[in-house]
Formats: structure tokens, sequence, C-alpha cells
């Protein structure tokens, strides 16, 4: 409906459902809700769908993926043109302890099981979902989707990595991924409040990752405006909707 009273000027809107994946096994959903964690961003079906990509849109060739909780600033048409090297994932990375993103490898995966010590490095750079180019041929042509399902089955049968999609994607997509310049991607406006103004503003698509999200009471008041600016509170359909102003 949203769509229908707000129509895209240059873009083709296809929205799709769940239910209309009969490819996707009932098996996968309730592996899914195995993983020990009551955080439904963990268990979320839907925060786990980016693994199935190249199944849900077989016609095409390569994507820029963004998560929901998102605002893209600028341009993104030269982001397409990124030299992917021949890997599957163009993501900013989030391996420089001194920024706020800063994640490390073995703080989310268990490097004691041997099968991850043989298999991985433990201090390889690691990157953030929310703003990702997918090349999804070469992704087809490597089975990584494949490669997923493996990886979470294995990861009931012992503790591997903590919950969610992050650490797993980082297996999946191991040796598959390109850095993208920082300015694409500006991470935590949903969880730090020390983030500098002017890297914001240069910033082509920020992202609330963590729990204040800017429709919440908590989410951070200084960067909610980033997002607020974009929200027609007039609209009778989006009244209904329980958002913050």
């Amino acid at each position: 409906m949203w769509f229908l009273l707000n129509p895209p000027c240059k873009a083709t809107i296809r929205v799709q459902c769940i239910e209309d994946f009969d490819w996707l096994s009932t098996k996968y959903i309730s592996t899914l809700a195995e993983q020990k964690s009551s955080d439904p961003r963990y268990t979320s079906i839907l925060n786990h769908l980016r693994f199935y990509l190249p199944d849900i849109f077989p016609a095409l060739n390569k994507i820029v993926h963004l998560d929901h909780d998102i605002v893209v600033q600028k341009d993104l048409t030269e982001i397409w043109s990124v030299d992917m090297k021949g890997k599957v994932n163009a993501a900013v990375e989030t391996c420089t302890e001194s920024e706020p993103s800063y994640r490390a490898m073995h703080t989310f995966v268990n490097f004691s099981d041997p099968f991850l010590e043989q298999r991985f490095n433990a201090t390889v750079c690691t990157w953030a979902f929310g703003m990702n180019l997918f090349d999804l041929q070469e992704w087809r042509r490597r089975n990584l989707t494949g490669l997923y399902c493996d990886y979470l089955q294995l990861g009931l049968e012992r503790p591997l990595w903590k919950a969610g999609s992050l650490p797993i994607g980082w297996i999946t997509f191991y040796n598959q991924t390109v850095p993208l310049e920082k300015r694409w991607h500006m991470l935590g406006l949903g969880s730090n409040t020390d983030l500098s103004s002017d890297d914001i503003e240069n910033a082509t698509v920020l992202h609330y990752d963590g729990v204040m999200k800017p429709w919440l009471e908590i989410g951070i008041t200084k960067y909610k405006g980033y997002w607020t600016q974009h929200l027609q509170y007039d609209n009778p359909y989006f009244q209904q909707c329980n958002i913050n102003n």
C-alpha cells in the first residue's frame, strides 16, 4: 500500500513474502529456532534470509543489500562499479581497534574448537553486514548457501560461535570479501554516542546497528534527525505506526 501511494520515480518495487518461498524448507526454519538465544534478532528467519539471496533473486547476478535500519544519504550508483576481484562480498571492515565499529573474530568465534582452528585465521579482518555488494553469480558458483547451511547445522551440534548471522557470515564468506571505503557505510548510530558528526555527514549510508533504533524512545537523540527527516508524519498509514518523533 505504501508504494502504491508513494510510487518511486525510476525504481521497480517488488514485495515478497516468506510464505511464497516454497524452496525454503521447514527444517531450516526449525533449525534457526534451535539456536540458543532468546533474542529474536539472532533467531529470526528474516535476519538469516540474506544467505539465500541467490535463490530469492535467481535472475540477478549482482545486488546491493541494505538492512532495514539504515538511511541512504547519497547516491549509491558508484558502488556498482567496485572491483570485486573475483570475490563474493564487498563490505566495510570492522577490524581497526581504535574505531567504535571494531569487532574481533575471536570474540565471536570459538577457535578452541579444532574444526575452526584448522580452517580459519582468528586474526583475519572482520566486516559488517548492513550495506553489502554481492556478486550472486560467483556466490552460486561457490555454493556459499550450501556452505552456510552446513555451518549452521554444525553450530547446533557444538558451540562454534555466538548466536546471530554475523559470526556465521564471517565464516561463510571467509576469503570471499573485499573491503569498501569507510565512507560507504557508517556504523554505530544505534549503539555509540561518540561518533564524529563529520563522518556521519560524509557517509553514503548510515546504519543504526545496535538496540537504540531511531524509532524507539531509547534511540540516541542526536542521531534521530538523520532518520526522522525522511518520515511523513501527516500520512494516515504512517500515523498507525508506533514511531517516536
